[in-house]
């Protein structure tokens, strides 16, 4: 597949425009920064792009401004009263120190208990974190497979877990295989349920055009709800390049 790839400025926006073996053009702004990617038919010329841009500036700038308010997470010390995100909802993390294997739970409504040994740094208790995340996906997952396979009539033959900065998913069409972002844990679940069906839509149709889009209207009419959602979450500390 020819995929070309190139920055143009437009009306002083950094534009990325990616070149490819598709129908339509295709406009979009991703966070965190509000970068502004165009996909467009191979034939399409700089200038067709340079009016597709202008003709949504007003748009563009929309998007970029609700990134720009989006609220950011510092970097996580991973200490008594920090918030932390899980299934969409907020906890405050309680740290205890006892002389027993590492473990997490959920207290009430309001609380997350990191159980770990004295002199635990910050580092080790956030990727004991990390790991019970990654325990909670793969419970959550198969089940949403299960659910979403003879509906869409496709197989996923392997899937896993990875941390990711740039994508909350990921398909391999070819090996029929996908892989979700550790930070869905994060998210409700029905975000989580969208990815999932995003990236198993992939095994329908490759590309992001007017099919893949028709295919997740039919199965999943709210998907661009939950795409929204996913959106205007709380953005992590790390330097995310999308």
């Amino acid at each position: 597949m020819t995929i070309e790839t190139h920055r143009i400025t437009i009306s002083g926006l950094k534009v990325e425009v990616v070149r490819k073996d598709i129908k339509n053009l295709h406009l979009g702004v991703y966070p965190p920064h509000g970068r502004v990617r165009v996909a467009a038919p191979l034939t399409v010329s700089d200038e067709a792009v340079r009016l597709a841009v202008i003709d949504k500036l007003g748009w563009i700038k929309r998007q970029k401004a609700k990134f720009a308010e989006q609220p950011r997470q510092s970097r996580r010390e991973m200490v008594n009263g920090e918030s932390h995100y899980f299934l969409g909802k907020r906890y405050r993390l309680r740290v205890h120190e006892y002389d027993a294997p590492a473990r997490v739970a959920v207290c009430g409504i309001a609380s997350l208990d990191l159980f770990v040994r004295p002199g635990t740094s910050s580092e080790q208790r956030e990727t004991i974190l990390l790991r019970w995340h990654r325990e909670q996906l793969k419970a959550l997952i198969p089940p949403l497979l299960e659910k979403w396979q003879p509906i869409l009539n496709v197989q996923v033959a392997d899937w896993g877990i990875k941390k990711m900065k740039t994508k909350w998913g990921t398909c391999n069409i070819e090996a029929g295989r996908i892989w979700l972002n550790l930070e869905l844990a994060k998210k409700p679940v029905r975000c989580l349920e969208y990815i999932v069906v995003h990236e198993m839509v992939h095994l329908l149709e490759r590309h992001h055009n007017d099919r893949f889009m028709e295919l997740m209207d039919q199965f999943m009419s709210q998907w661009r709800t939950y795409r929204e959602e996913l959106k205007q979450g709380p953005l992590g500390h790390e330097s995310w390049n999308y």
